[in-house]
């Protein structure tokens, strides 16, 4: 009995040795390491137009940025921008991740409470919008009985929230301005309320609404750095926009994006393709990697969880259930954030976006990839198991040479299932700022407003990578079962 346990316990230190060469090559990259200069990190929305956004050339524009960036050439300072959505972005200061956030962010004395603020830059306000066809909802009395969007963590929310018990409305809640347009552009909510440069500039941009309530008086978007942090930041960024004011160049920024005129840009299909193309590939080139990349590492992590679930003992198999219970057991959203945000501000380290994509990814397919080989062990007959012990033959090399040729035959078709899925999945990682194939097309849309369009374009991408897979997975299928 000792021959047959020894064999195994060797075996696995040359694996664990290379699982944790390749977690340490992962997280390499992201940790921080001392710059020279003054370099700050500067977390920031995705799809909040005017204010941040990308224009048709992929690069990131919007009176928030133009106005960060002026402030840092005045000041002699270098920022880093990372895109990650508003929430995501709050979450990166204060797990360190960040130096400062700037979203269009109201200054409330809620969040004074977390966040030091600069001087406001913005005076924001709120309207309320309808469909541009719409003749029964002109005031804030027509909306009784009915449902509105909002976007989360905005003037227009809060706006919202205070007056619906007066007025008798529900409210729903979205993740940005084109979602919000679009619910009510299918009829699902009545209006929306946004900060009114924001509507402005939809409107422009076609998004169907039209205002139709005066505008009321909102919040002051600021600058903001954690709690008793970055006080130098916060210092350079109120004399730099003070400089921007008296100089003019701040009423410049602003009317760049407040003063255009509506997109003349060509909105059929073959217009968005031809005008977002380079932006999809690298998207969808993303999409790919992160999905290959995870996939390979889940295979490994697959293999050895799996044999851990049909091991003999007791405490190996234990190992193997809990690591299979606790990450098909939490959402994937949930082991997103944990990884970007909770592991780093726990062990105070930095990890890029990149890495935590691809470990949250790993392990999670690996998760289901375990289960798979369970499966594939358990359809083999025992009675092969049996008969090559009783020849003398160890447990691993039956396993090896017996158990697992047979397995993988069953396996194959549920493998390539699991790489559908996971390429699925890599669109929930746009919650910690990827900008794979889904979130490319959320920040298109974000700057035209094209739903139906764009979100047709990228349903017919993901259909021809996951139709190659299938196809793919049945020729092999076919080979192997010859």
């Amino acid at each position: 009995m000792r021959r047959r346990f020894d064999r195994p316990r060797n075996a696995r230190w040359p694996i664990l040795a290379i699982l944790l060469a390749l977690i340490a090559a992962l997280f390499a990259p992201g940790i921080a390491s001392a710059q020279p200069g003054r370099t700050y990190t500067i977390a920031t929305d995705l799809t909040f137009a005017p204010f941040e956004f990308e224009n048709e050339d992929g690069k990131l524009v919007g009176i928030d940025i133009d106005l960060l960036n002026a402030i840092a050439e005045d000041q002699g300072f270098k920022v880093d921008i990372k895109q990650l959505g508003f929430d995501a972005a709050l979450q990166a200061v204060q797990a360190g991740q960040a130096d400062g956030v700037i979203a269009g962010m109201s200054i409330t004395d809620a969040r004074k409470q977390v966040f030091d603020f600069s001087d406001p830059y913005f005076e924001s306000g709120v309207q309320m919008a309808v469909l541009e066809t719409d003749n029964d909802v002109k005031s804030y009395e027509d909306l009784k009985g009915k449902r509105v969007a909002v976007k989360n963590g905005t003037e227009g929310a809060s706006f919202a929230e205070s007056i619906k018990d007066q007025y008798g409305f529900t409210t729903v809640y979205f993740a940005d301005s084109a979602s919000m347009y679009d619910e009510v552009r299918t009829g699902n909510s009545v209006a929306v309320f946004d900060d009114y440069p924001v509507l402005a500039y939809g409107i422009t941009q076609g998004n169907g609404l039209k205002t139709v309530t005066e505008k009321e008086v909102g919040a002051s978007y600021g600058f903001a750095v954690n709690k008793g942090q970055n006080a130098e930041l916060l210092q350079m960024f109120n004399a730099g926009l003070q400089n921007l004011r008296d100089d003019g160049q701040y009423d410049e920024i602003v009317s760049t994006y407040l003063g255009q005129g509506a997109s003349t840009s060509d909105n059929s299909i073959i217009g968005l393709i031809k005008s977002t193309y380079p932006q999809l590939l690298k998207g969808l080139w993303l999409t790919i990697v992160l999905s290959v990349v995870s996939i390979a590492i889940a295979l490994v992590l697959g293999a050895i969880f799996g044999l851990c679930r049909v091991s003999t003992n007791v405490f190996v198999r234990g190992i193997g259930t809990t690591y299979v219970d606790i990450f098909r057991g939490t959402p994937l959203l949930v082991q997103a954030f944990f990884i970007y945000f909770g592991i780093p501000a726990a062990l105070h380290f930095q990890m890029s976006a990149f890495t935590a994509g691809i470990i949250t990814l790993s392990l999670n397919a690996g998760a289901y990839m375990a289960e798979i080989v369970r499966g594939g062990i358990l359809s083999v007959d025992k009675g092969q198991m049996e008969a090559s012990r009783s020849l003398g033959i160890s447990y691993m090399k039956s396993m090896r040479k017996v158990i697992m040729p047979q397995a993988i035959r069953t396996m194959i078709p549920s493998y390539i299932n699991q790489f559908v899925i996971t390429l699925k999945d890599t669109s929930i990682l746009s919650v910690i700022g990827l900008a794979e194939l889904t979130q490319t097309g959320r920040i298109i849309i974000a700057r035209n407003f094209q739903s139906f369009n764009m979100w047709l374009i990228i349903g017919v991408m993901y259909f021809i990578i996951i139709m190659a897979l299938t196809k793919l997975s049945n020729r092999l299928e076919k080979r192997i079962n010859k």
